[in-house]
């Protein structure tokens, strides 16, 4: 089965075992049609049913079943949250998940190798894709339109127009 990260504890919220999250995703609100999580433990993915799900700026609150103390919740500060992928909704066209992007090959529309995009993070107009080549510079690309021009998951390939600028 293959699971996707979608967000990570970072901290406590209160005595009863509520755990704050850091959310990986754009729609927070996609945690209110959660029944379950997997925690991402060292060498275990353990299951945790949701008991209760709230939100607190941009982060989210949840209760999980078992864990009742701040002290319990608090052996899982820095674990990663993850979700089976199959139980994610459909996207739109020219939408994907970064789990998805992440190692993807970029080349320019003249078929020169850029490198693999290595992080995507959000600007608030739009997603920029950190690309590194092989002798580890960086390039951001960012996601829009007139720069991204194809993105084949199958081939694990992504082909940018080089905008005057971008390098």
């Amino acid at each position: 089965m293959e699971y996707i990260e979608i967000g990570q504890i970072v901290n406590t919220n209160g005595l009863k075992g509520v755990v704050k999250i850091n959310p990986f995703t754009d729609d927070v609100n996609k945690f209110d049609n959660l029944e379950y999580i997997y925690i991402q433990l060292k060498d275990e993915l353990k299951k945790v049913k949701i008991e209760q799900v709230r939100y607190n700026k941009n982060q989210v609150l949840l209760k999980l079943e078992g864990i009742d103390s701040i002290e319990e919740a608090e052996k899982l500060r820095n674990f990663y949250i993850k979700i089976e992928k199959e139980s994610q909704e459909e996207l739109g066209e020219d939408t994907y998940y970064i789990i998805d992007l992440i190692g993807l090959d970029v080349y320019s529309e003249k078929n020169e190798y850029l490198g693999k995009i290595e992080d995507v993070f959000p600007t608030g107009s739009n997603d920029v894709y950190v690309v590194k080549d092989n002798l580890g510079k960086q390039i951001l690309i960012p996601a829009i339109a007139d720069v991204v021009k194809k993105v084949d998951l199958n081939n694990r390939k992504m082909i940018i127009n080089l905008i005057p600028g971008l390098l």
